[in-house]
C-alpha cells in the first residue's frame, strides 16, 4: 500500500513538473525530460486530445461500459501513453478504450506515460499498437497495414519485424482491400470471416464478387463451400477462354455453317457444331426443359418418318 501512495505522490509531482509554463519540455535534451520521459504521470482528462491516426473508428458502447466498471472497481491497469504537444497539451498515442471509459465515468485525472514523438512516430506508435489488439476485425488491420505503407514508407518486410508477423500474413491481410467496399463492410460487420473474403479475391471482377457474397449470405456457405464455389467459376471461365482461343484451322467449315442457321431456325435454337481435323463432327442440339425436349422429340420422329 505504501509503494502505491509513493507512486502516486511522484506522478502528482511529475505533472507538477509538466504543467510549468517555464519548463516546456519538447525534447529529450531539455532541462527535467528524464524525469518525465517513461515514467507515470497523473495527467489532467481534459488535457488529453483523441489521437486523430487512430486506425480504429468503432468503439462499443457495451464494452466501454464494461471497462469502466472494471476502471472504477480495480483502477487503470495499464497506463494510457499520450505524446506532449505543449504546456498541458498532449495527445493519445494509444489506450484510447480506457481513455474513452475514464471519460464515462467522468474521472478528472489518468495516469500516462508521456513521450516526445513527430507526427510520423505518432502515427507509427498508435498503427503498431493497434495492430497487436486482439479485437480488430480483419479490414480494421488491413488499413492500418495501408497506412504504415502509404504514410510511413514501410516495405512488407520492415512491417514485419515491427508487429511479428510473417510477410505472407500482411500480404493476406492488404490483398482484402481489393475486395469490393460492400464486401469489406459484410467482413467488418461480421457477416462472413477472413477466409470468405481470401476466397473471393481470387475474382478480379467485383460484380462477380457480390454475386458470390449474396450467395454465401444467402445459402449461409462455410468457406470451403464458397472456395469450391469460386473454384468452379474460375474452371468455367477458364474453359471459355481456352475455346475463344482455339486456333483458325479447328474452325467449322464453310459448308457447315451455312447449314447452322437452317438447323438454328428448324429446332428453335442455337445448333452448336463442332469438327474435329479429321473431317468427323458433332451436332449439339440444347433444350431448357422436358417439354422443349418432347418437342425437339416430335421435330425428329417426324423426320424419320
Amino acid at each position: 500500500m505504501a509503494k502505491a501512495t509513493k507512486k502516486q505522490a511522484l506522478g502528482r509531482g511529475l505533472s507538477a513538473l509538466l504543467n510549468d509554463p517555464n519548463n516546456d519540455i519538447q525534447s529529450v535534451q531539455d532541462k527535467n525530460a528524464d524525469k518525465v520521459i517513461g515514467n507515470i504521470v497523473e495527467l489532467d482528462i481534459d488535457f488529453i486530445e483523441v489521437n486523430p491516426f487512430q486506425p480504429r473508428t468503432n468503439f462499443s458502447e457495451e464494452s466501454l461500459r464494461e471497462l469502466a466498471t472494471s476502471i472504477k472497481e480495480l483502477g487503470i491497469i495499464q497506463p494510457i501513453t499520450v505524446r506532449k504537444l505543449g504546456v498541458n497539451q498532449y495527445q493519445l498515442v494509444s489506450g484510447e478504450r480506457r481513455f474513452r471509459a475514464s471519460k464515462l465515468l467522468g474521472l478528472e485525472t489518468i495516469t500516462a506515460y508521456v513521450r516526445i514523438a513527430n507526427d510520423q512516430e505518432s502515427l507509427e506508435m498508435a498503427l503498431v499498437e493497434n495492430i497487436q489488439r486482439q479485437d480488430l476485425d480483419p479490414i480494421e488491420i488491413a488499413l492500418s497495414y495501408q497506412r504504415l505503407i502509404d504514410e510511413i514508407n514501410l516495405t512488407q518486410e520492415q512491417m514485419s519485424e515491427r508487429v511479428g508477423k510473417k510477410r505472407s500474413t500482411i500480404a493476406n491481410y492488404l490483398r482484402l482491400l481489393k475486395l469490393d467496399p460492400i464486401i469489406q463492410t459484410g467482413m467488418r460487420d461480421g457477416f462472413i470471416s477472413m477466409g470468405h473474403g481470401r476466397a473471393i479475391i481470387t475474382i478480379e471482377d467485383q460484380n462477380i464478387q457480390l454475386d458470390i457474397y449474396e450467395k454465401i449470405l444467402s445459402k449461409k456457405l462455410s468457406v470451403r463451400e464458397t472456395e469450391q464455389l469460386v473454384r468452379n467459376y474460375n474452371t468455367s471461365e477458364k474453359e471459355e477462354e481456352n475455346s475463344a482461343q482455339k486456333p483458325e484451322n479447328d474452325a467449322v467449315p464453310k459448308f457447315i455453317k451455312k447449314g447452322i442457321t437452317a438447323f438454328s431456325d428448324y429446332f428453335g435454337h442455337k445448333i452448336d457444331v463442332k469438327v474435329s481435323k479429321n473431317g468427323k463432327g458433332k451436332i449439339t442440339i440444347p433444350f431448357h426443359s422436358e417439354e422443349d425436349f418432347n418437342r425437339i422429340k416430335k421435330l425428329v420422329e417426324g423426320e424419320s418418318k
